[in-house]
């Protein structure tokens, strides 16, 4: 029997995909994405694992749900770039200082939405927790500062 998915050891690998962004992306979903590729990193430090990124609900979009079997984390994510790597930042300048009162009420909102929906797992956690993430990359990308409010509303 012949298996129809077999590979022709003759042929040419598959190209492996570009992860560079094209350039008609948006830079400022570029610098997002970034950001929360940063954030992920961090709480898989802590021991958490990525749910979901970028969740699309009825009323708008989570940037980061992560779980680490215990607390369940809906996380908002900011993302600045500053033009030195050692340029003092102001406090104007940190991307936790745009955070407002209604963010809280918008992610509030979000998680309800995705915790109601059955169109994926939903995790049995003792705590529920939303935070918020700043994140500073320098003009080459590079970390500068990344700060993390735990139960940030």
């Amino acid at each position: 029997m012949l298996a129809q998915d077999s590979p022709d050891p003759d042929a040419d690998p598959a190209p492996a995909p570009d992860p560079s962004p094209s350039p008609s992306e948006d830079p400022r979903r570029t610098l997002g994405r970034l950001g929360e590729n940063l954030a992920l990193a961090h709480f898989e430090r802590l021991g958490f694992s990525a749910l979901g990124r970028n969740e699309r609900t009825r009323y708008g979009e989570i940037d980061l749900i992560a779980f680490d079997g215990a607390t369940l984390v809906f996380a908002e994510v900011k993302t600045r770039r500053m033009r030195e790597h050692k340029q003092n930042i102001r406090d104007d300048q940190q991307p936790l200082a745009w955070l407002r009162p209604r963010q809280s009420e918008r992610l509030r909102q979000l998680a309800a939405a995705w915790l109601y929906d059955k169109q994926h797992i939903r995790p049995t956690a003792h705590t529920i927790r939303f935070d918020a993430i700043g994140v500073i990359v320098d003009r080459k990308d590079k970390l500068i500062c990344l700060d993390h409010i735990e139960g940030a509303w």
